[in-house]
């Protein structure tokens, strides 16, 4: 359970996604951040997989679906949002920013995985892809900011 509330960062009495997205920026500037975004990806991905299988037995244990408290698939979307940013404070609150838009709103695909797949793979699921999408907004943004420049 201390995996799945993100260090208890769910356990926030307020936007407990959102503390831990939160969370999940200083652990990545500091473990992930200098990593080629290869490996960045392919450590994302693994843990990914391990994230759907831990919050799969915390939503078991409690006997929830989706519980606020379970925060694990906000860090894994975030990291997945910030793989290949540069480590800078803007583009990094820009991931942050749009990872968060794109969790609460949830446009397609992002809604069609959160209402069709269940368990541990759906509450990682729709995040992975609210990660993809914000990476894809971040880098198009950024690729769009150097070619002006």
């Amino acid at each position: 359970m201390w995996l799945a509330t993100g260090c208890g960062s769910g356990l926030a009495p307020v936007a407990p996604g959102t503390v831990g997205s939160a969370l999940a920026l200083p652990i990545w500037w500091l473990a992930f951040a200098d990593l080629d975004p290869w490996v960045q990806l392919a450590l994302f991905a693994a843990i990914a997989v391990a994230s759907a299988w831990i919050v799969d037995r915390a939503c078991r244990a409690a006997g929830v679906g989706d519980a606020s408290a379970i925060v694990l698939d906000e860090f894994v979307g975030q990291w997945i949002a910030l793989i290949g940013a540069p480590k800078s404070l803007v583009p990094v609150l820009v991931a942050f920013g749009l990872f968060r838009a794109f969790d609460i709103a949830k446009p397609w695909p992002v809604s069609w995985a959160d209402r069709r797949v269940r368990g541990g793979l759906g509450v990682v699921l729709d995040d992975v892809i609210a990660g993809v999408l914000a990476a894809v907004v971040l880098h198009l943004s950024v690729g769009l900011l150097h070619s002006r420049v």
